[in-house]
């Protein structure tokens, strides 16, 4: 009897996300905070991948030649600079919706980005260790079995490729800025886009991730400074963080 794999979908994340669809690419829409945030994810991200496969960081296509798989892309928003960046990118989307959205404003670009419908444990199997780098960004919180999805995102990677985990800390900080002071005061986005329950702390996915063959190697805090109205890296993880692992 062939064993069925768990599902790690959300479905009510799924509608709530494709309820929002149309307004991806509005920088004053309900994803402000990803367009705020974008600029100094993907510069961390670029620098890593940079250094860890000696590209050369002067050019303005510097990932060329690296496969990415970005998962949970939403409307594209880390897919598409990627992409400009040189990188061969897929990008999956459990939504189907979001993947409209998606192949609609990256045709509108001029990009060539492999839009799939699916989630990370029903992909291809052409998929399995075929990527130097896996994006697994903001998306952790929102799917059903968390140990499962980072399972399955690492069987994506190629030897010496990178996997990129970045999500919300379960504290209290994050509880009263992510969830309450973002949902609530500044109305950033709408009531009950998140459920701090499921904010994930570093030490979970440290254990799940390094229980299925990669190691880690640098974990960063990224803060937010309502003044300057801009993100920056910061030690402090309490909120927001992302995790590099190594195959």
């Amino acid at each position: 009897m062939i064993k069925q794999k768990k599902s790690t979908i959300d479905q009510s994340e799924i509608d709530k996300f494709s309820a929002m669809a149309e307004e991806w690419w509005d920088p004053k829409g309900k994803f402000v905070t990803l367009h705020k945030f974008n600029p100094c994810r993907l510069d961390y991200i670029r620098e890593k991948a940079i250094k860890h496969f000696k590209l050369d960081v002067k050019s303005l296509t510097a990932l060329k030649g690296l496969k990415i798989i970005d998962i949970g892309c939403g409307g594209g928003l880390i897919s598409e600079p990627v992409a400009k960046m040189g990188a061969e990118v897929t990008a999956i989307d459990a939504g189907e919706k979001n993947i409209e959205i998606a192949k609609i404003h990256a045709q509108k670009s001029g990009l060539k980005i492999n839009y799939v419908k699916s989630s990370v444990e029903d992909l291809d199997k052409k998929y399995q260790a075929n990527f130097d780098v896996v994006l697994a960004l903001e998306i952790v919180e929102h799917v059903s079995d968390v140990e499962d999805f980072i399972k399955e995102s690492t069987k994506l990677l190629k030897p010496n490729g990178l996997l990129f985990i970045a999500t919300l800390n379960r504290t209290i900080k994050s509880l009263i800025t992510a969830k309450i002071g973002v949902e609530y005061i500044l109305r950033w986005l709408p009531k009950g886009t998140h459920d701090w329950r499921k904010f994930v702390k570093p030490y979970q996915i440290l254990k799940i991730a390094e229980s299925n063959d990669v190691n880690f190697q640098e974990i960063c805090g990224f803060k937010y400074n309502i003044l300057k109205d801009e993100w920056s890296r910061s030690r402090d993880n309490d909120i927001n963080y992302m995790i590099v692992f190594k195959r």
